[in-house]
């Protein structure tokens, strides 16, 4: 095989190290580009292809990672990860590991590890490394290592995920809730929330964005119950798609640009947490973006004067 044929078979895992260190689609791509430029510039053919790229695109993406946490802690309102419609790598004999990992909730939890911690973990843990190979990745001895993922499976313990990876009827749960959001069903809504639901908004400062979390049923089903409706008399469209391997949709203005991703937690048959990027700096890898600010201006202007 040449080295583009190399690095093309291994480019969807190597996409898949990078998104899970680093949330960020686009990010994760320029590592995937930077470990290719290094790649094709050395004159050395290595014994694995396959370890020396995972290593290459792990260091390079852990020194992404070092100067985006700075950006991330000035960040304006929560900061999601980059929705992924679509994980590239597909391993069968460990599809639940893969599936868990690029979850919204696991993502935001992996924010709470060091670099080397989450290196370590989605290496070992995810996509299964030996820890000589972990080891060579993030330049730490073996025994290091070893104390590295104590640490984060320690933390990523305490805070696991509430949500169900997958499940027929997960996926019957977000249909019911998309039908019910397009009537404005109040009672229909409700009924499909949990007790302490939340929904939360990123819109990084840079588009409309709720002001705090939204929490209960009660609060949560009149608020979009409400907000759908409005939206749609300017033609505001949704479509159901999985996010980051959780249900989801993606709307889109009445020009067919994408104006904001909702992701879904489903625990227990009902939905346990919503989440909204609306960012549009998150927002462009899916296609071209829409206006926020001027479809909110759009819908103030479009309500009755009774509401």
């Amino acid at each position: 095989m040449s080295k583009v044929e190399e690095f093309e078979e291994l480019r969807p895992l190597l996409f898949s190290i990078a998104y899970r260190i680093l949330g960020s689609v686009g990010e994760a791509e320029d590592a995937v580009q930077e470990t290719w430029l290094r790649y094709d510039g050395s004159a050395t053919r290595p014994t694995s292809t396959k370890a020396l790229l995972s290593a290459a695109v792990t260091r390079i993406s852990i020194d992404v990672l070092r100067s985006a946490r700075v950006r991330r802690e000035e960040y304006v309102g929560p900061w999601f990860p980059e929705p992924l419609l679509s994980d590239p790598y597909q391993d069968p004999a460990r599809s639940v590991e893969l599936a868990d990992s690029v979850s919204m909730a696991a993502l935001l939890l992996l924010e709470r590890l060091s670099p080397l911690e989450r290196a370590v973990f989605v290496l070992r843990e995810v996509f299964a490394f030996g820890f000589d190979e972990v080891a060579a990745a993030v330049g730490r001895s073996e025994a290091a290592c070893r104390q590295l993922l104590v640490r984060a499976r320690r933390h990523m313990e305490a805070g696991r995920p509430r949500f169900e990876a997958v499940g027929k009827e997960r996926e019957e749960l977000a249909a019911r809730f998309f039908d019910a959001l397009r009537e404005g069903d109040v009672a229909g809504l409700r009924e499909l929330l949990a007790a302490d639901v939340s929904m939360v908004g990123d819109g990084g400062g840079k588009a409309p964005q709720l002001a705090r979390a939204v929490i209960g049923a009660e609060n949560v089903a009149r608020l979009i119950a409400s907000v759908f409706p409005r939206i749609a008399r300017i033609d505001v469209t949704f479509e159901p798609h999985e996010v980051n391997g959780q249900p989801g949709a993606i709307f889109h203005d009445r020009d067919g640009r994408v104006l904001h991703i909702l992701v879904l937690d489903v625990l227990d048959g009902q939905i346990q947490t919503i989440r909204s990027v609306i960012n549009p700096d998150k927002l462009g890898h899916v296609g071209p973006v829409a206006d926020a600010w001027a479809i909110d201006r759009e819908v103030r202007q479009a309500r009755r004067p009774t509401e």
